[in-house]
């Protein structure tokens, strides 16, 4: 019998977003033990609400990856081998679509080490966030390869060429998951009155501390504040695996002066996220998917691309939230031993 660990959650909000797929007031929830930060991205999504476009969400990309390894005698035939497989790429489409109704191959990249031969498969996967369903497939499709192409051997199925759960520079580059920029004008007056700070010491700060100060420590494709507080929250409470927080967290936050304006503006390239899928079956996961609006059937993909917008606007608002208040002295440990503590 499974038992469940109870972790405390609030719904936080309303932001105001706008964009491709998502217009209106919405709250999101967050599951977390770090109690400020409900009302960190509650003061961010007061500020979206008094913005006039509020948080515009755009979905640059959509797409999940599995990579697998295959042995060749030598580095030519690994060569020869892939530009069959590139050359067959039809045939492995047709493949893929017979594993299930909503996976699709997009696109194959590839990489050869010595004897070994990487094939980076790249899938679109409706509203699932797609880890089973792309394994299914690339299982479907190694079989294939290694039947018509008898000087492979099978070496893994995930090659961590994926990369699923690591940091590295790929998922960036050529994409996993959502890729999903949320951007912010917000007004002087606005900055002065809820954040307690200027567009002019967020910016200083922002390139100070996310810029130089992850270049100093080694960050690899991340340049942010704390983008893993909120989507380790939102990845709870919607019922996503929170392990992919850690190429989730991989991203990066901008911040411009504009004639006394803020604009503010957070980019994810790997947000790994669905509403349908292993954890979504749980009853208070399909109650904050309703409240959110997600339980209504929609074209496939459109459902998932709304609930990486919902978590992106999060992100933000925490994101903003938490650099202002470091802009303040003692602002940041005043909130954690009254909030926290209870002092």
């Amino acid at each position: 019998m499974s038992e469940f660990a109870r972790i405390p959650m609030q719904f936080v909000g309303p932001m105001r977003l706008s964009g491709q797929v998502v217009e209106g007031e919405f709250e999101v929830p967050l599951a977390t033990y770090e109690s400020p930060l409900w009302p960190s991205v509650n003061r961010g999504a007061r500020v979206s609400m008094n913005c006039e476009k509020g948080i515009q969400c755009t979905v640059v990309d959509d797409r999940m990856t599995r990579s697998v390894l295959f042995e060749a005698p030598d580095a030519t035939a690994a060569l020869q081998a892939l530009q069959k497989i590139r050359a067959g790429m039809p045939k492995l489409q047709e493949i893929v679509a017979g594993t299930s109704r909503f996976a699709k191959l997009i696109d194959l990249h590839s990489q050869i080490a010595g004897n070994l031969l990487f094939l980076r498969f790249e899938f679109t996967t409706g509203d699932a966030s797609g880890h089973n369903m792309c394994t299914q497939a690339a299982e479907a499709l190694m079989n294939h390869i290694l039947e018509y192409h008898p000087d492979l051997q099978y070496g893994s199925i995930s090659g961590n060429y994926c990369s699923d759960k690591k940091a590295t520079a790929v998922n960036g580059i050529l994409g996993r998951g959502k890729y999903v920029v949320a951007e912010l004008l917000i007004p002087g007056k606005i900055c002065s009155r809820y954040l307690k700070t200027t567009p002019e010491k967020i910016v200083q700060l922002n390139i100070r501390k996310n810029l130089i100060g992850t270049m100093l420590a080694g960050g690899l494709r991340s340049a942010n504040a704390h983008f893993a507080n909120m989507l380790l929250g939102f990845y709870l409470a919607t019922g996503q695996d929170a392990a992919n927080i850690v190429e989730g967290s991989q991203g990066l936050t901008l911040a411009e002066e504009r004639g006394g304006d803020l604009y503010f503006s957070v980019t994810l390239p790997n947000l790994i996220v669905g509403t349908v899928g292993n954890g979504k079956g749980l009853d208070f996961v399909q109650e904050n998917m309703r409240r959110m609006g997600l339980a209504e059937t929609r074209d496939p993909g459109e459902n998932s691309r709304r609930l990486a917008c919902l978590c992106a606007g999060a992100v933000l608002c925490g994101e903003l939230s938490l650099l202002a208040a470091q802009t303040n002295p003692g602002e940041l440990m005043e909130a954690h031993r009254r909030i926290e503590r209870g002092q």
